[in-house]
């Protein structure tokens, strides 16, 4: 399976780059809310066509984000028609953004075009049960034509399932340049009811490439609980490791969290992350990973000469909605160590109001004369103020401003380079994540982490 010749000169591998602003520590409690600043990318026409299911990229190369979404005649999925999107410029400071266009090949004659799925190499799109592709090798300004790849790819396991769907939101790339498109599908597990299907389970798996987008192939779903929609983080662990992290929705009122050791081939059972909670019925959210700051721990120095393959970890940051009775007030989470499910810290909140599904971006910016570099995360995300698809909004947040408004009194001390926390740190960090390990190796993993935690402590 090949894919359309004008991609083959697209980047091998994804590079990300930084925003830099001040931080300033201010204790949470002895403030109002503070809300990073949002642009309005697409808005609820009056004719009733309804702008939804957002995915968002950034071209580091270029400082471009490409903003897509679904272009629906009506907010139900059932009238979802075609994929637009909008072209930003990143200026450092703000993002110029190019007027909203039709991405007209998206388009598979007879089937609806949805759940925009982008990676650096390929954008991907699920119309009705065809798994379909376009891509571009010029920032997003032309569009190749689509090509199905159902067939070429699932073909006869179709018949497995009553539905899929691709993320939505971005894919990644991993370092081995493996393209990772996450996805879930309607398992059907009982076909008895008159010979109609009467019974199906939702699991979430990924689509996964070793030939830069030109063959595909899927891997095992999550063996369970129920998992939806869904995206993935590869995680590297300060000991060397190396495990694929995803955090998919769930109809049981948490997300659902699992890990692969083999770069998407396979998941663990997945576990119940209770300090991310879902409304009724769930919601789509998004991750994204980042290698950890450690330029800001004083003490890193001595932890490093005592460990001789210690990797950089990855820190991840989610953003959902965070009432479990409604769609309302999105929340922005960051993990230190996200094979833990007890390690997520948040909310804070970023829009107060009806929200749902949103996509997130990282970014890295080269460091100015004298100061280290600098984290940002953009996040594309639908709001309003009647109901949460009225629009769909673009901001951007520091990591610092993240820290500071974590509702704990996370504290970072950027003059000194010390990292500190008004907290006691836990005694124990609970790891349930039904990594195959030894036990006695699983309490020493703890025990590093706990070791780094109290040099770069946010909890």
């Amino acid at each position: 399976m090949k894919a359309s010749d004008n991609c083959s000169d697209i980047p091998q591998q994804l590079i990300l780059i930084v925003f830099l602003r001040g931080f300033t520590f201010t204790p949470v409690s002895m403030r109002s809310p503070y809300f990073p600043a949002r642009s309005m990318l697409f808005r609820k026409e009056p004719n009733g066509v309804t702008y939804r299911v957002p995915a968002l990229l950034y071209l580091p190369r270029t400082s471009c984000f490409l903003a897509f979404c679904e272009e629906r005649l009506s907010p139900s999925d059932s009238q979802a028609h075609l994929l637009v999107m909008r072209k930003g410029t990143f200026y450092r400071n703000y993002v110029e953004w190019e007027d909203m266009h039709v991405l007209g090949t998206a388009f598979l004659s007879g089937h609806r075009s949805m759940n925009p799925c982008p990676s650096y190499q390929l954008v991907t799109g699920k119309n009705v049960t065809r798994l379909c592709f376009i891509c571009s090798t010029d920032e997003g300004d032309t569009w190749s034509p689509v090509t199905d790849l159902t067939q070429r790819v699932i073909g006869d396991t179709i018949k497995e399932w009553a539905t899929f769907a691709l993320g939505p939101g971005h894919g990644i790339q991993l370092k081995s340049g493996r393209l990772l498109i996450p996805a879930y599908a309607y398992h059907i597990d009982c076909k008895e009811c008159f010979g109609q299907i009467c019974q199906t389970t939702s699991r979430a798996f990924c689509f996964h490439s070793d030939t830069h987008g030109r063959t595909w192939r899927f891997g095992e779903a999550v063996p369970g609980p129920e998992s939806v929609e869904c995206q993935m983080v590869s995680v590297d662990e300060e000991d060397g490791t190396n495990v694929l992290y995803c955090n998919a929705r769930s109809p049981l009122g948490y997300r659902v969290q699992s890990l692969s050791l083999d770069d998407g081939a396979a998941f663990q059972e997945g576990q119940l992350v209770q300090r991310l909670v879902e409304p009724r019925n769930g919601c789509h959210g998004s991750i994204v990973g980042f290698p950890a700051p450690l330029h800001l721990c004083k003490s890193l120095p001595l932890y490093l000469q005592q460990h001789t393959h210690f990797l950089t970890p990855t820190w991840v940051v989610y953003s959902h909605p965070t009432w479990t009775t409604a769609r309302k007030d999105l929340g922005v989470f960051l993990s230190l160590f996200p094979r833990d499910p007890d390690s997520w810290r948040g909310p804070w909140v970023i829009y107060e109001g009806p929200s749902a599904y949103s996509d997130l971006a990282y970014l890295e910016l080269p460091p100015s004369a004298g100061a280290p570099p600098a984290v940002a995360f953009a996040c594309l995300f639908e709001c309003g103020t009647t109901t949460a698809y009225d629009e769909i909004c673009f901001s951007i947040f520091t990591l610092y401003e993240l820290i500071d408004n974590l509702p704990q009194n996370v504290q970072l001390r950027q003059n000194t380079g010390e990292c500190k926390s008004p907290q006691n740190e836990k005694s124990e960090t609970r790891s349930t994540s039904g990594h195959d390990a030894p036990v006695a190796h699983q309490g020493e993993k703890r025990r590093e982490k706990r070791n780094l935690a109290k040099m770069c402590s946010v909890s």
